[in-house]
């Protein structure tokens, strides 16, 4: 028994991890055992334990949870071959030798030369690919006839492998047969087909990996010229007999040929052989050649294949880390407990919070950890659209149904057949449409605009609101009953004033994201912008917070994220007594500050009045009051503004 983990997916994809018998934890933080540099894992995310000959899983309240074989799970025993997902990350647990991926082998390049000593011949003229030379050869030769069953077997094979690893170690198995050669590498070439940028070798002996060593020279000029080049006696040769690589390994006979594919050489394939009595010759040179032929087109299909799932995968982690939640305070923990225990569930929930706080981040969690996680997740914001075209883009209608309806359109509670709608703004619904989606609640049916016939869907519903629900059932904007329906599962998204110390978390994150988005380089904050951040209140939260972050990526000018950096709303506020202020903000603060003061005893206390005064919007004004703390010093100065008034009106009745 050899226990271990193989990374699927994440930061450490194809490493192989040994597992000790003890404990070790997985987490995000350098001081795990496991360390994975990921932002959807939790510092201290699971543990991996040992208990009387088993091995257990348990989750660590991360926030993204546990989940091993799809399913969310507390603990776990492992079984040989579980999967074990942590945020993005995901591993494969092993006992057995067997399972155990065989790595592809190693090509080591070198620069010698080969000149004259050598065979070169253009695919063009291979006997297998012209059908006039290959009917007299076949006549002629039985060796020709039997090394064209080979090639039909080859194509017959290789064509039916997608992956692209597979394939070649299949199809150098299968050039083993016929050819004979100790050791075979496929390499292929980048786009522009000027380096090789993907190697795979082998040795004949049972699918082992190997280390072949390659003439750069070669492989450079079969790459560049698409002739394929045959050294069938390297030990005769002047210039082949001082290449340390060849004479270590004992090559006596080697040959490369090129896969062309659409007259671009998209690689080449490699083959020597260490024996005195099996030397590579013409005849094999030929047919490899033939072989790199036919097998051009499977390879480049799978190579294709392979970077778009590993570029879908690159972009399913990209979308999903942009569109999780970041934050690992106690108020975070709550919210990151409730969606791992509802997201299994079909319940419909309600999300409530202010606004940037979240709300469709939650959903999406809940979507993405559930048994939907495949199917659509439709979102719909109930306050951007118009109530008159709101009925017919959630319901859809039939042909004719209105002017304009020229043909049937579906609407998006039936595309999110299946899967999950997201109804955000839901405060904002009109009476009339609250009816029918009280109908689809209860019914789990409705009909199209215009239409009699009642369509059955199957959909979670979640919504959001940014408004007290309850007070508006109270004040009779909202139906009590479909409030209900609603609210079965009710949580609240915590501010980001709530959750202070997520901040720096926050913070990182958006850096990071953003530098990427914005082409800048990710700059460290400095502590007096750190401070400025945690101080204020974010009134717009989480994102207003992201909005300030990529302001001073792009308008930023030093190397670290400075106050100055930041909107100028930030710096109004009354500084940390940690924080050593600027002489510059500090006396543009001041200024603010008796201009307001000056304009509000002006204008007699009036704040609509001192904002028109000051050519300043009302709300803009009450804003700056509130940054700059100046609601006690304003009622000082308008008690004195009064006394004052009073003394001098006693003084003129004397």
């Amino acid at each position: 028994m050899r226990p271990r983990l193989l990374a699927l997916s994440g930061p450490l994809k194809e490493s192989i991890i040994p597992l000790p018998k003890g404990d070790v934890t997985i987490g995000r933080d350098a001081s795990n055992g496991i360390a994975v540099i990921d932002p959807s894992v939790s510092r201290k995310h699971c543990l991996v334990s040992w208990h009387e000959g088993r091995y257990q899983v348990r989750d660590l309240e991360s926030r993204n949870g546990t989940v091993v074989n799809g399913a969310v799970v507390q603990e776990h025993w492992l079984r040989h071959g579980d999967h074990v997902s942590t945020g993005d990350s995901s591993f494969l647990f092993l006992l057995e030798d067997e399972d155990t991926p065989e790595p592809a082998g190693r090509v080591e390049f070198d620069d010698s030369v080969f000149t004259s000593e050598t065979k070169i011949i253009h695919p063009r003229d291979v006997v297998y690919l012209q059908p006039e030379r290959l009917s007299r050869e076949l006549t002629a030769s039985p060796q020709v006839a039997r090394n064209l069953n080979a090639l039909l077997k080859i194509s017959r094979i290789v064509h039916a492998i997608r992956d692209l690893d597979e394939l070649r170690g299949q199809l150098l198995e299968l050039i083993f047969e016929v050819v004979p050669a100790n050791r075979g590498a496929i390499l292929l070439a980048d786009r522009e087909g000027q380096q090789f940028n993907s190697v795979f070798a082998r040795m004949r002996s049972a699918g082992q990996p190997a280390l072949v060593k390659v003439s750069r020279t070669v492989a450079s000029q079969v790459l560049e010229q698409g002739i394929a080049i045959l050294a069938s006696d390297v030990a005769s040769s002047n210039q082949l007999n001082k290449v340390e690589s060849l004479v270590a390994s004992q090559v006596l006979s080697l040959l490369c040929v090129p896969l062309t594919l659409f007259k671009r050489v998209i690689g080449c394939i490699y083959l020597d052989a260490d024996s005195l009595d099996q030397r590579l010759r013409e005849e094999h040179l030929e047919l490899v050649a033939a072989i790199a032929g036919i097998s051009a087109v499977a390879l480049e299909n799978a190579r294709r294949l392979q970077w778009l799932e590993e570029e879908n995968e690159r972009l399913t982690v990209e979308i999903t880390q942009e569109r999780s939640l970041v934050g690992e305070g106690t108020r975070m923990k709550e919210v990151y407990q409730f969606l791992k225990r509802v997201a299994p569930t079909d319940s419909t929930v309600l999300i409530e919070g202010e606004s940037g706080t979240g709300k469709e981040l939650a959903a999406r969690a809940l979507h993405r950890n559930s048994p939907r996680a495949n199917k659509p997740f439709v979102a719909i914001n109930c306050a951007a659209i118009p109530e008159t075209l709101l009925e017919s883009d959630l319901f859809g209608h039939e042909r004719g149904a209105f002017t304009g309806a020229g043909s049937q359109k579906k609407g998006r509670l039936e595309i999110a057949d299946g899967g999950v709608v997201f109804l955000d703004e839901i405060g904002e619904l009109a009476p009339a449409l609250q009816v029918k989606l009280l109908r689809v609640l209860q019914e789990r049916e409705f009909e199209r605009v215009g239409g009699t016939d009642s369509i059955k869907i199957d959909i979670r519903l979640i919504a959001a609101t940014n408004r007290k629900l309850e007070q508006a059932v109270r004040e009779g904007a909202f139906r009590q009953d479909l409030y209900y329906r609603l609210a079965v599962l009710k949580i609240t998204m915590p501010t980001l004033r709530d959750r202070r110390d997520d901040i720096p978390m926050l913070v990182r994150h958006f850096v990071q994201k953003h530098a990427k988005r914005c082409k800048v380089k990710p700059r460290p904050i400095s502590r007096e912008a750190l401070s400025c951040l945690v101080n204020y209140d974010w009134p717009g939260n989480v994102r207003e917070l992201e909005n300030a972050i990529e302001r001073a990526l792009v308008l930023g000018s030093s190397d670290m994220i400075l106050p100055e950096d930041l909107p100028e709303s930030l710096l109004e506020r009354t500084p940390p007594p940690e924080m050593t202020e600027a002489k510059y903000h500090v006396a543009i603060k001041e200024l603010k500050k008796q201009l307001i003061l000056d304009a509000v005893e002006q204008t007699q206390g009036s704040y609509a009045e001192a904002a028109r005064l000051l050519g300043v919007h009302p709300n803009y004004l009450h804003r700056l009051i509130r940054n700059l703390e100046l609601k006690e010093s304003l009622k000082d100065a308008l008690r004195d503004v009064s006394a004052r008034g009073l003394t001098g009106l006693s003084g003129g009745n004397a």
